[in-house]
């Protein structure tokens, strides 16, 4: 099939139309993404932010500054509070997901182009196949970049602000008045303190990615170290392609988005990053549960049972985590979260507010995975005592007992 001169030439020109779109300098059609993601929001609707709205949520986000003062030693993080429709919260957040998404990208088109040419072509097709790999190569981009698209633009009709999956997607803290509204949907609590106490993780998420210098780093690093370990399963690849109809590229774009082909290497480097990301989102999520009940004490009488609904759909993995698994094919859900509640609570008990959030000066001085299973020992500062590392110890003489009765004797 491959070896038809003329049906090359059809293949190609039929590809040619898909290229016709902007072309991308790297591994997604980003462009391509941002399109796909503005169309699926704008399917269900996603009316611009209105001057009543914007105003409702610049309020909520100042308000919810100043009731954290009280409950935290950070400094504000809210320089310019902003309310995005669903279509800005993907044009404004796109730069992170591209650094998150392009490394595993780049691995799924160079290997979906290197085995069309390695598996699916016979060898007398390989010399005149080089111009039809490149065209493969800039499909597949344009394909991922499709799929990608589809998944930020389910997930922006479900997020409510611009630090739901845990990580800092943006440097100016922001809400959404469409996902509020979705979020508070079959909640008998009034509108005005769901906006409140959303507008309160929002802004304690900001004062901690903006005022903990090395977190940003870290969690993104974290990230980006995992995701090097996930593979494309070439052997199912493969098996996928053969038999491809180059004719009909939408049999292609069902293998990209047939969810099978990323795998993650169970490599002991990987298994530590994910526990190191696990932990650490545990600890970001329980210290803004904290830090945030203590600021709607007395305030909001709902907080309670708003921290319920946000526990539970962070816990079981919510739409955030689900199309992050999509992109990534890592879930970013803070398993240990009502451990990590527990330590920090315990800490403030123990040290006070000062001395809780003082925990953030240094990576090091931040509780490990261990701490979440006893914040007593932790609280205590005893360090966990690693026998393995001291050897064996000398045996203890008689006391008066010389080392050897010889010595002095010259």
């Amino acid at each position: 099939m491959f070896g038809d001169p003329e049906q090359i030439a059809a293949a190609m020109r039929q590809f040619a139309d898909m290229l016709s779109a902007p072309q991308s300098s790297g591994p997604v059609n980003w462009d391509m993404a941002k399109n796909i993601a503005r169309h699926v929001v704008a399917a269900e609707g996603d009316p611009s932010v209105m001057e009543g709205e914007r105003r409702q949520i610049v309020d909520a986000l100042n308000l919810a500054d100043l009731w954290l003062n009280e409950a935290t030693a950070l400094p504000s993080g809210v320089n310019n509070p902003q309310a995005w429709s669903r279509s800005e919260w993907i044009e404004k957040t796109v730069p992170v997901w591209r650094q998150l998404c392009d490394p595993v990208a780049a691995r799924m088109v160079e290997t979906m182009s290197g085995t069309l040419g390695a598996a699916g072509l016979p060898a007398e097709a390989q010399a005149m196949a080089g111009p039809l790999m490149g065209m493969m190569k800039q499909m597949g981009s344009m394909l991922v970049g499709q799929q990608i698209g589809q998944a930020l633009g389910s997930l922006a009709r479900e997020v409510v602000g611009s630090t739901d999956i845990g990580l800092p997607l943006s440097e100016n803290a922001a809400l959404l008045p469409g996902g509020i509204a979705a979020f508070g949907q079959g909640l008998e609590t009034p509108a005005e303190e769901i906006r409140i106490y959303l507008a309160l993780r929002e802004a304690a998420h900001h004062r901690l990615f903006q005022h903990v210098p090395w977190l940003r780093s870290h969690l993104l690093g974290a990230v980006e170290e995992y995701a090097r370990g996930i593979t494309v399963d070439v052997s199912a690849l493969e098996e996928q392609l053969r038999g491809l109809d180059i004719n009909n590229p939408e049999q292609l774009q069902q293998v990209l988005s047939g969810g099978n082909l990323l795998k993650p290497e169970e490599t002991d480097r990987q298994k530590a990053a994910l526990a190191r990301l696990e932990t650490m989102l545990a600890l970001v999520e329980g210290w803004v549960g904290t830090v945030v009940d203590g600021a709607a004490d007395g305030k909001l009488p709902s907080s309670a049972a708003l921290a319920e609904t946000v526990r539970r759909r962070r816990a079981t993995g919510g739409p955030a985590e689900q199309t992050f698994a999509t992109l990534v094919g890592l879930e970013l859900r803070p398993r240990r979260l009502r451990e990590a509640t527990a330590l920090w609570q315990a800490i403030e008990r123990d040290r006070g507010v000062d001395g809780r959030d003082a925990v953030w000066n240094h990576p090091d001085l931040m509780p490990t995975a261990d701490d979440l299973d006893d914040p007593e020992r932790f609280v205590r500062g005893e360090p966990e005592l690693d026998l393995s590392s001291l050897g064996e110890l000398p045996e203890k003489k008689p006391e008066g007992e010389d080392d050897d009765p010889r010595d002095g004797a010259a």
